[in-house]
């Protein structure tokens, strides 16, 4: 028996569970495939209250309940952009432990949004493009900045980098120019590959005046890309500093339906027993038939 959950890292605000569990609703009826919704962490924290009188639940807790339940083959979907430290080292870490007291339960980790190493897919960027264009209405030729968090591991970013460069070129007629930036970075000069950061970006003379739109690479909302968030006190400090200056935010990767496109091929890819990220056989035990 399987069980399909789209996993993200998890958030405090309820927006981001809310976005979660409507896409993993989203992606069952586009598969025929039952899809749930959990975190890695943090969501479980929410009042049922806010979010439809439903608690979100976080990954290892649901995988326990499904291993109670006779389920032998737990496939991750990943809600994330690439290969972060919460899905090569939390996750399987965390589902170890489950295995060791369930060792009939297989883990299956998908592959996530963004694989530059297989065949050149153009979806992300285009969805990228897309809420770009939304925001460049009365605009001539604005400036277009790709922000991210930032990440402790450099592939995640070669991801984003990998993504501007394909930006650039879908918006090469209509931007001024496409660059990159991160939110925020580690301390200490192994942490590097992360800059720009964003704050110094929108100080640079190249980019203090005139018309800039942020291509936020950001899945759901959150204390970082939510309203009132870490991104907008950043832009707004940048204008009050920069009275030439005008920054526009895109909505976010997570919120454009083309996503679930994206999704669905991962999946699809999974079950097909196409490459996955990581894979956890089973320890043991008697493995059911699907």
């Amino acid at each position: 028996m399987r069980k399909i959950v789209l996993v993200d890292n998890g958030s405090l605000r309820p927006q981001a569970t809310l976005n979660l569990r409507r896409l993993a609703h989203a992606l069952s009826r586009t598969t025929g495939e039952a899809v749930e919704a959990a975190s890695l962490l943090h969501s479980f924290k929410i009042p049922a209250e806010k979010l439809d009188g439903r608690k979100a639940v976080s990954l290892g807790p649901l995988a326990e309940r499904y291993a109670q339940q006779g389920v032998t083959e737990l496939l991750i979907l990943p809600f994330f952009f690439g290969p972060s430290q919460a899905l090569t080292g939390y996750l399987p870490e965390r589902l170890g432990e489950v295995q060791a007291s369930y060792p009939q339960l297989g883990v299956k980790v998908a592959l996530p949004l963004v694989e530059s190493q297989t065949t050149v897919d153009l979806r992300l960027a285009r969805l990228l493009a897309d809420n770009v264009r939304e925001r460049m209405a009365g605009l001539s030729r604005p400036k277009v900045v790709l922000v991210d968090h930032g990440s402790p591991n450099p592939e995640v970013t070669a991801v984003r980098n990998y993504l501007a460069g394909q930006l650039s070129v879908l918006l090469a007629d209509e931007a001024s120019c496409v660059t990159f930036a991160s939110m925020e970075r580690r301390d200490g000069d192994a942490y590097r590959f992360n800059e720009p950061l964003l704050v110094d970006l929108l100080a640079s003379p190249a980019m203090a005046h005139g018309d800039v739109i942020l291509a936020m690479l950001f899945l759901s909302p959150g204390r970082h890309a939510g309203e009132g968030g870490d991104i907008a006190e950043i832009c707004q400090a940048a204008m009050s500093r920069s009275p030439g200056l005008n920054v526009t935010a895109t909505r976010l990767v997570g919120e454009h339906d083309g996503i679930v496109d994206i999704l669905a091929t991962r999946l699809q890819q999974a079950l097909a027993g196409e490459p996955l990220l990581t894979e956890l056989p089973p320890a043991g035990g008697s493995v059911m038939p699907d």
